[in-house]
C-alpha cells in the first residue's frame, strides 16, 4: 500500500512538470508582484538585493516588504532574481517567509541574538490533479542563525526539498519539514529544536550536529549524525541510520554584525568527534574576519577579471545576490581564503571554462553559492585542487558548504562533471548536484553531463550528498578513505535505451560507483531511486543493473541502502549483483555490504 502511494506521487510529479513550469513562469513574470517590492529603505553596502533590517524600524513596513517579496518569489523557480534578508540583533514580531533564491540570516554572533517571535518558514507549495501542498520543487533557499519563538504554540513549517538548508537555528517549539504531501528534502544542521521535529510524508531527510526534543515520521531514508535526541535505530521497519558522533566538521562561515557596528564573517573552527550544535554553550571557537578584508562583489559591476584580481591581492570574496557570467575561471590560490555568497549568487562559465577552481592549498572555505553550466562544454563546474594534488592538510582542510551545481533548468548548459575534488581531506557540508529533469536543457546529450561528483582525493568526507540525473555515474569515487553520510540520488529519467546507456554491457550506470582499485571506503544511509518514463525509454524497457557498485575489499563498508522504482522499468540489483530486483512500486531496504564477507542475499535484504 505504501509503495503504490509513492508511485502515484512521483508519477504525478513527472507528468505535471510542464504544467508547473507554465505556472511558475506566469508567477515570476507578474508585473504587479515585481513592482510591489521596494528594497530601497533597507539597502546597505551589500547592494539593492540585500535587505538589512533592525528592530528599531517600523515592523509593519518590514512585514509589507516581506510579503511583497514572498508574492514575487514563491513560484519563481527559474528566475534570475536573488535576495538576502539580513536581520541585525534584536527582537522582531513577524513571520519571515523564505522562497526561491532567498536566504534569511540573523546577524548575531549566536542565534539567540536575533529573535523572531513568529516563524522563519517556507510554506509555498504547488498542486495538480487534485493533490495540494506539494513541495517537491521547493528548492534553492535557506535560513540561518535565528532564534524562533512560535506564537500560540503553532508548528513552524520549513516545507522544502533539495538545496534548502535550515541551519544554525533555535526553534523554541515544533517544526515540520513537509506539508503532508509530496516532499523530497532536506537538511537540518547545527540547530536546536526544543519540541518535535519531523516529517509526515517526506521521502528523506538528513540531520547533523543538532539537538532535538523528538523526531517523528519519514518514509524512505533519514539519517542522523551527531544529533542529541535522535530516534532509535529501527532499521528496516523505520529506515533510519544513526551515527552518534560527527567524525570531522567545520561549520559554515556566516556574516555577523559586531558590537562596534561593523560587519564581519565568522569562520567556525574544525571539530572532531562532535555532537550537538557548535554554539550551544556560546563559546564557539573560530576566527572573526572584518568585512574590509573582503572584496564585496556585485553582479552589475564585477566579473571574473575583477574578482580574480581581488583574490591575487589577498582579499576574501563576498558575492552579493545575482548572476555572474564568467569569461574565465575564478582561481583561489591563497591558503585560508573565504568565498561566501549572500542570497544564492550564481556563477555561469561562458567559454567552456571551469567556473571556479582552487589550488591544492589549506583552509579554503567556499559557502553559499550556485554554479550553472554554461553554453559551452566545461570539464567541471568546480574543481578543488589540481589533478596532481598530493598535499596533506588534515588539521586545516578545504571545506565546502551549501554548494549547488546545476545543468539545465534555468539556462541550457553543458559540463562533463559538476564537482571534481582532487585535494585530500576535503569536507563537503551539503551539496545538490542536479542535471535538470524539467525546465530548459533537459535533452539527452551523448557523451556529456556524465557525472555529478568525481572524487580523486583521499580522506574526503561528505555530509548530505544529493546528486541526480547525470548520464554516467552520479558519483564516481576514485580516492582512498572516503566517507559519505547520507546520499540521495535519482538516476536519469530518459535514457533512450540500454543499447546507448550501458556500462560495458551492464544496463545503465550505478548511481554510486567506488572504483575497483579503492581499498577503503565507507558510506551510511543511501537512497537511490529510478523513475524511468517517456519515449523511447518506456518502449525500450530501460533498466538499471546495480544502484551501487563497490570493490570487494575488506576496507569497504556500506550501511543501509534504500531503493525505490516508480513509473516504469526498475533496478535489477542493489549492490554488486546482490540483493533482489526493485520493481515498479517496490521499496527495498538492504542492510549493507562489508567487503570480503560472504553474507547471503536473504540475510542482508529486507
Amino acid at each position: 500500500m505504501m509503495h503504490s502511494i509513492s508511485i502515484s506521487r512521483h508519477f504525478l510529479t513527472a507528468v505535471s512538470c510542464i504544467l508547473l513550469l507554465g505556472f511558475t513562469s506566469a508567477c515570476s513574470n507578474s508585473k504587479d508582484d515585481h513592482q510591489a517590492l521596494d528594497s530601497s529603505p533597507y539597502r546597505s553596502i551589500f547592494g539593492e538585493n540585500v535587505l538589512v533590517f533592525d528592530d528599531s524600524m517600523d515592523q509593519d513596513k518590514i512585514k509589507t516588504t516581506l510579503q511583497a517579496l514572498h508574492r514575487q518569489q514563491k513560484h519563481n523557480e527559474f528566475g534570475s532574481e536573488r535576495y538576502a534578508l539580513l536581520f541585525k540583533p534584536g527582537t522582531y514580531n513577524l513571520d519571515v517567509t523564505v522562497d526561491y533564491y532567498v536566504q534569511a540570516l540573523g546577524l548575531g554572533r549566536y542565534p539567540g541574538e536575533v529573535i523572531i517571535k513568529g516563524a522563519v518558514q517556507s510554506v509555498a507549495s504547488t498542486s495538480s490533479n487534485g493533490i495540494p501542498n506539494k513541495v517537491t520543487t521547493m528548492f534553492w533557499r535557506g535560513a540561518e542563525n535565528f532564534k524562533v519563538i512560535p506564537q500560540n504554540d503553532e508548528t513552524i513549517y520549513w516545507a522544502v526539498s533539495q538545496a534548502a538548508p535550515y541551519r544554525r537555528m533555535h526553534v523554541a517549539g515544533d517544526i515540520n519539514f513537509d506539508k503532508g504531501s509530496w516532499a523530497s528534502g532536506g537538511v537540518l544542521a547545527n540547530s536546536i529544536v526544543e519540541g518535535r521535529a519531523g516529517l509526515t510524508s517526506g521521502q528523506q531527510w538528513m540531520s547533523r550536529n543538532s539537538k532535538i526534543g523528538s523526531w517523528e515520521g519519514g518514509n524512505w531514508n533519514r539519517v542522523f549524525i551527531g544529533v542529541d535526541g535522535a530516534p532509535k535505530d529501527a532499521w528496516p521497519e523505520k529506515p533510519t541510520t544513526i551515527i552518534d558522533k560527527t567524525p570531522v566538521i567545520r561549520e559554515k562561515p556566516f556574516l555577523t554584525y559586531t558590537e562596534s557596528g561593523d560587519y564581519a564573517v565568522f569562520v567556525p573552527a574544525l571539530m572532531r568527534e562532535s555532537s550537538g550544535p557548535s554554539w550551544i554553550n556560546t563559546n564557539e571557537e573560530g576566527e572573526l574576519i572584518p568585512i574590509d578584508s573582503f572584496h564585496i562583489a556585485y553582479p552589475e559591476k564585477d566579473n571574473a577579471t575583477t574578482i580574480n584580481q581581488a583574490l591575487v591581492n589577498g582579499k576574501h570574496i563576498l558575492l552579493t545576490p545575482g548572476i555572474y557570467e564568467l569569461n574565465e575561471t575564478l582561481t583561489v590560490g591563497k591558503a585560508n581564503t573565504v568565498m561566501i555568497g549572500l542570497g544564492l549568487p550564481t556563477l555561469i562559465p561562458q567559454n567552456g571554462n571551469i567556473g571556479l577552481k582552487t589550488k591544492d592549498i589549506p583552509g579554503v572555505k567556499l559557502a553559499g553559492f550556485m554554479v550553472d553550466a554554461g553554453p559551452k562544454l566545461s570539464p567541471s563546474l568546480i574543481q578543488i585542487g589540481s589533478e596532481a594534488s598530493n598535499a596533506q592538510y588534515p588539521d586545516n582542510p578545504i571545506s565546502l558548504h551549501d554548494i549547488y551545481c546545476r545543468v539545465g533548468g534555468a539556462v541550457k548548459g553543458q559540463t562533463e562533471t559538476s564537482l571534481t575534488i582532487n585535494s585530500n581531506y576535503v569536507i563537503g557540508d551539503h551539496f545538490w548536484l542536479w542535471r535538470a529533469d524539467h525546465g530548459v536543457g533537459t535533452e539527452w546529450m551523448e557523451g556529456q553531463n556524465k557525472h555529478g561528483l568525481v572524487v580523486n582525493g583521499a580522506h574526503v568526507t561528505i555530509f548530505g550528498l544529493f546528486n541526480e540525473h547525470f548520464q554516467g555515474y552520479q558519483t564516481l569515487w576514485n580516492g582512498e578513505y572516503g566517507s559519505t553520510y547520507f546520499y540521495q540520488s535519482e538516476i536519469p529519467y530518459h535514457p533512450p535505451s540500454n543499447e546507448l546507456w550501458n556500462d560495458e554491457g551492464k544496463p545503465g550506470y550505478a548511481s554510486y560507483k567506488v572504483a575497483d582499485t579503492v581499498q577503503n571506503h565507507r558510506a551510511f544511509g543511501l537512497g537511490i531511486y529510478s523513475f524511468f518514463h517517456d519515449e523511447p525509454t518506456v518502449s525500450n524497457n530501460v533498466r538499471l543493473e546495480n544502484s551501487m557498485e563497490v570493490p570487494d575489499h575488506s576496507g569497504i563498508e556500506i550501511m543501509h541502502i534504500s531503493t525505490f522504482a516508480g513509473l516504469k522499468g526498475g533496478i535489477n540489483h542493489i549492490i554488486n549483483g546482490l540483493g533482489p530486483s526493485t520493481e515498479v512500486g517496490e521499496l527495498k531496504h538492504f542492510d549493507g555490504f562489508k567487503g570480503n564477507e560472504k553474507l547471503s542475499q536473504d540475510k542482508k535484504s529486507r
